[in-house]
């Protein structure tokens, strides 16, 4: 056995230079035009004027995810900023704004009392390691289902109590069938109160 493999690697390296001699070297092919194109397409704002960079602007106003600091920004910007100024926050300044926002609005959730288990750990992963990209993900899917399953857990204890109502522990049961984020919630803030213990 052990001398297959000593044959089999003497073979190997004694064919090695010969096969990397007769295959087409990679780095010496043109890369096609097509794909060089598709490398270097810029900025979408390279070509817009102020009035199109203005509208941009105020299309982040606009969205809700938008928070203080980049509304601030952006208000200044709109205030009497030059082109160049406009373009330059569009292309990086925006993502950096809003990275801070999407953090400021992460540790809110940590104070938050209907913050359970999971929402605390994966918002410590994200303060620890996550990349802005990775926040506004977290923000905008994440959270809602970390929640879910924290209203799960929560939902689960109303059942196991011993002193919840008959009608109760029905509701309570109705909102782990029908098992969607907004239901788990609307359950936990409205519904059990509405049942009664």
């Amino acid at each position: 056995m052990r001398l297959t493999r000593v044959t089999l690697a003497v073979a190997a390296g004694a064919l090695a230079p010969a096969l990397l001699l007769a295959t087409p070297s990679f780095a010496a092919t043109p890369t096609p035009p097509s794909v060089a194109a598709a490398v270097d397409t810029g900025s979408p704002y390279d070509e817009m004027d102020a009035d199109d960079l203005r509208v941009a602007i105020a299309r982040t106003l606009a969205d809700p995810a938008s928070g203080r600091r980049v509304i601030r920004e952006a208000n200044e910007l709109l205030d009497g900023a030059t082109v160049e100024e406009m373009r330059a926050w569009l292309e990086t300044g925006h993502r950096l704004a809003q990275a801070e926002d999407d953090q400021v609005a992460i540790v809110r959730l940590l104070g938050d009392p209907d913050s359970g288990r999971r929402v605390i750990k994966e918002i410590n992963e994200l303060l620890d390691t996550g990349t802005p990209e990775q926040m506004r993900a977290w923000l905008e899917t994440g959270h809602r289902l970390a929640q879910a399953e924290d209203d799960r857990v929560a939902i689960t204890r109303i059942l196991a109590d011993p002193d919840s109502s008959d009608a109760l522990r029905a509701a309570a049961g109705a909102a782990l069938d029908d098992n969607t984020p907004e239901g788990l919630r609307h359950f936990l803030e409205v519904g059990q109160y509405e049942v009664g213990s």
